[in-house]
């Protein structure tokens, strides 16, 4: 059963058919089984014979489209006929079109589904009608004759398709008359007119212009050219793109983790927001988007789903960043092979023309994984190690392969899906990895042992300038990277990461609980340069002023031993600010949190620290927000059939009849004029409240987290906290409500 019909099936089937289905768990989202096919093609479903034909490549049409021009639709034509039209063997593409139920019938009486034509199209081949009148004649002759002009408008309608309107058809002239191409051809019976409008180039005319029914060069294959290459040479191509892609990754997830971006109304991540991260990680646009996209799409950020949504990192995000480097590039690559999303949409204009959000629920395509695998699967064709030299031949040779394959959008998808791949490091030079080969094999263990193999070795030392930078000659090891991120700045990061150190950096360690004599120990050992005099200077200047003054909870608390620095901090306006209270010569109190009163100090220009119940310098610095991470879906090997739970199939019986009652009720006269909705929150809940009290039934128009709108009748239980709460145990965000209604009794 097709999944498309699924609702429309489980509104006629009655609770016993449901049962059914339960028991016995058939998979609704793959094709029907064979004999089924047969049955639908042969009886004419124009959905059916579309889909059979989706992957069938550009020789197999053909064939179908000399069945056509043949009349098999109609009558049942001889083999031979069809083969003469072709101009090739077809022995192959018959079998084909035979083992779908497209064509049927012994090899003088061939037949094919008359739902064929209309899914094809009305000019086969791109042919028009049939002119007997130009039967035998010698049209190459003809065609010799005519000048350029006339000639340039054949060829145009001999590429398909073979109509083309102008106001020069209405005009009936002689030959001597005529003064424009297509007047011209007119009068020499050259082309048809169809209206007062329209002309047509008949069929024999176009196969005299093309050489024969198809051009000689449209039934071969393209050559895919390659360029050959060292598989290692490849794979660290590839490496180094990925590892850039993690650290921007990274950098993603810290900075929603300290200021999560808002969640549009209509789903989705708003152009402000993009654009800040874009300039933020110092990445265009479009990298941007895949960033987010498959932040979300690997589970480690999500919707808050709260009365003002925002993106916030899951808790999965603490383990990827403890994960090694192969394990988080495995993470990504799986969750971009399985997205069911097209982040490439972003940024386009959809059906009503407003843009499309990233994030959004206008960017789901349940097909984008099979078509990432396809072009996947054309590069693992190429010799181990060969790339393409060009990412137009590659969509020729694939629009060849399958041409009703993907529709608008079959050409983009195949350049997307290249510049993804090509920034997550699963394809390098424009060829796979050997890693990427291991992980379409389901081989997890040799991709992640092939990716660790490209990635270059980490180094544990460091280059020390005299400009207080620091040089990484290549990825750190974990424990040396973690140190270096605690006392100094990135400032360009690549292959080579450089680092600065600061005040504020040394600051920054220091706050962490290292000591001074920690950081000289660290850079003694860890540089392989000799340690700068200026760079002791600063860390020991840093060191001196910093932690003369301790911080604690009491709601806070400030103790120096220097009792005069103690009254110059209570002299300056941060002691009023803070409310700040000497309650022993070396004390100080406030009833402000410890990170606010520390952060008033280092604004005044003192140097405080905090410190833990044992006195020792911590770090109070926030962590970020997390959210709990979503469970994940079960992957599935490829091929293998998906299963409907009961706990699926509740809900989508639910969701129908909900919809159907709440149509049911808008359609008659039961319900109110909407109120509410939009920016008028305040009308929605007075009504709502209102509801709850009368215990009535009220009708709402709401947005979910996808962007799906929908209606329901629902009877209010309570109506609190930004949620209303219906009771059949549903929960509805309130700023989610787009309108809303009273249920007459």
């Amino acid at each position: 059963m097709p999944a498309t019909s699924l609702a429309d099936w489980l509104r006629a089937e009655s609770d016993a058919a449901l049962e059914e289905l339960l028991r016995t768990r058939r998979d609704l989202s793959t094709p029907p089984p064979s004999d089924s096919t047969v049955l639908a093609t042969r009886a004419g479903t124009p959905g059916s014979v579309a889909r059979a034909c989706e992957d069938l490549d550009t020789v197999t049409i053909a064939v179908l489209e000399a069945c056509l021009l043949a009349g098999a639709d109609r009558d049942p034509v001889p083999v031979a006929e069809v083969t003469g039209l072709v101009g090739t063997d077809i022995t192959r593409p018959l079998a084909r079109l035979r083992a779908r139920a497209l064509a049927w019938g012994p090899d003088d009486a061939l037949r094919v589904p008359p739902a064929v034509r209309e899914v094809l199209g009305p000019f086969p081949a791109g042919l028009g009608a049939s002119s007997p009148s130009l039967a035998g004649e010698d049209l190459g002759a003809r065609l010799a004759e005519l000048p350029d002009d006339e000639r340039g408008v054949l060829n145009a309608l001999a590429a398909g398709p073979p109509i083309g309107r102008t106001r020069d058809a209405g005009a009936d002239l002689t030959l001597e008359k005529a003064g424009t191409p297509v007047q011209k051809l007119l009068a020499r019976g050259l082309l048809l007119r169809r209206d007062d409008q329209t002309v047509e180039l008949p069929r024999e005319l176009g196969v005299a212009v093309r050489g024969g029914v198809f051009a000689p060069d449209a039934l071969t294959e393209p050559e895919l050219p390659d360029h050959p290459h060292q598989p290692s040479t490849l794979d660290e191509a590839a490496a180094g793109e990925a590892m850039e892609f993690l650290r921007h990754t990274e950098s993603l997830l810290r900075s929603w983790s300290a200021a999560p971006p808002p969640v549009l109304k209509s789903g989705g991540l708003g152009v402000r927001e993009l654009k800040k991260l874009a300039k933020d990680l110092e990445i265009d646009e479009t990298q941007a988007i895949l960033l987010a996209e498959l932040a979300v799409g690997a589970g480690l950020v999500a919707d808050s789903e709260a009365t003002v949504p925002e993106w916030v990192p899951t808790t999965l995000t603490d383990s990827w960043l403890a994960s090694p480097t192969a394990q988080r590039w495995m993470t990504l690559a799986q969750a971009w092979l399985e997205l069911p999303r097209l982040p490439g949409m972003a940024g386009g204009r959809d059906a009503k023309d407003k843009p499309i959000a990233p994030l959004s629920e206008e960017l789901r395509r349940p097909l984008a994984p099979v078509a990432r695998r396809r072009v996947l699967a054309a590069l693992a064709d190429l010799p181990r190690g060969a790339g393409v030299k060009s990412v137009d031949e590659l969509v020729a040779v694939l629009a060849w392969r399958a041409p009703r394959r993907g529709g608008r959008l079959r050409d983009e998808t195949v350049r997307w899906t290249m510049s993804e791949a090509s920034a997550l490091g699963i394809v390098g030079l424009g060829g796979l990895t050997t890693a990427t080969r291991a992980l379409l094999a389901e081989d997890r263990p040799g991709a992640v042992e092939a990716i660790m193999d490209a990635l270059p070795a980490p180094v544990d030392h460091v280059l020390l300038q005299a400009d207080l930078t620091v040089v990484a000659p290549g990825p750190l090891e974990p424990e040396l990277a973690a140190e270096m991120d605690a006392v100094a700045n990135v400032e360009s990061a690549g292959h080579a990461t450089v680092y600065r150190i600061t005040e504020t950096s040394v600051r920054r360690a220091l706050d962490t609980g290292r000591t001074a004599d920690e950081l000289h120990a660290l850079f003694r050992k860890k540089s392989a340069t000799p340690v700068p005099q200026s760079l002791s200077y600063l860390v020991d200047d840093v060191a001196r002023r910093h932690g003369r003054l301790r911080g604690g909870v009491a709601a806070s608390f400030l103790r120096c031993d220097d009792e005069a620095l103690l009254a110059e901090v209570l002299a300056h306006p941060v002691a009023a600010e803070h409310d700040l209270r000497l309650i022993a010569p070396t004390v100080v109190i406030s009833p402000d949190p410890l990170h606010e009163v520390l952060t008033g100090l280092r604004a005044a220009g003192f140097a405080p620290a905090a410190e833990g119940p044992d006195g020792r310098v911590v770090d109070i610095r926030p962590g970020g927000r997390r959210l709990p991470a979503k469970a994940r879906a079960a992957r599935r090997n490829p091929g293998e059939q998906a299963v409907l739970t009961s706990d699926q199939a509740t809900r989508i019986v639910s969701n129908l009849r909900a919809g159907d009652a709440a149509s049911a009720r808008r359609r008659g006269s039961a319900v109110r004029a909407p109120v509410g909705g939009g920016a008028d929150t305040s009308a929605t809940l007075e009504l709502l409240s209102r509801a709850t009290l009368e215990r009535r039934e009220v009708w709402i128009g709401f947005v979910d987290s996808r962007g799906t709108a929908s209606q329901r009748v629902v009877r209010p239980v309570r109506v609190g906290g930004g949620v209303l709460e219906g009771d059949d145990n549903q929960r509805y965000s309130l700023h989610r409500i787009t309108s809303a209604a009273l249920v007459e009794e």
